[in-house]
């Protein structure tokens, strides 16, 4: 018997990607356009948003031309906040827009995100009440074949605190 050659192998692994991703490759066969999400105003009034849904607040640390950014926001979160009414927003790593904190105060979406700490690109991390992380963060995207599994490993956590 002839081992798998390189194409079988391929397939296989293929095969096996949608039972990976769970919930969330049910959302990637819609989205077949590009997806945006939007930029964040206020995190204090989107996590009450949020919570009100009796959901986490998912914010993506993402940065302009970041190629993996791209692939994150469309193939994953957008889908999710389209299909399943996930409360998701984004802030650019470079931006001076200015966004309100969860206490209210004004500052630009780049000192936001070093002042979490987020070095990647992209990340995406989740908040429950106070504005307080319930989930382990997601930095980076590669590798794309366990990806949706890992979000839906973290969406489970962070819903599993807001009781």
């Amino acid at each position: 018997m002839n081992p798998p050659g390189p194409d079988r192998l391929s397939r296989r692994r293929f095969a096996l990607l949608p039972a990976a991703l769970g919930v969330v490759a049910w959302g990637r066969a819609g989205s077949a356009a590009a997806a945006t999400l939007p930029a964040s105003v206020s995190l204090a009034t989107e996590l009450a948003a949020a919570l009100a849904a009796h959901k986490p607040l998912v914010v993506m640390a993402s940065l302009l031309g970041c190629p993996f950014c791209r692939v994150v926001r469309n193939s994953y979160l957008a889908p999710l906040r389209a299909e399943a009414g996930l409360q998701v927003v984004q802030l650019d790593m470079g931006s001076a827009q200015p966004v309100r904190d969860f206490d209210g105060k004004l500052r630009s979406h780049a000192e936001m995100l070093r002042a979490w700490g987020v070095g990647v690109a992209p990340t995406v991390l989740f908040f429950g009440k106070g504005g307080r992380e319930v989930a382990q963060r997601l930095a980076g995207a590669s590798i794309p074949d366990f990806y949706g599994a890992y979000l839906d490993e973290r969406l489970h956590t962070a819903q599993l605190t807001l009781g």
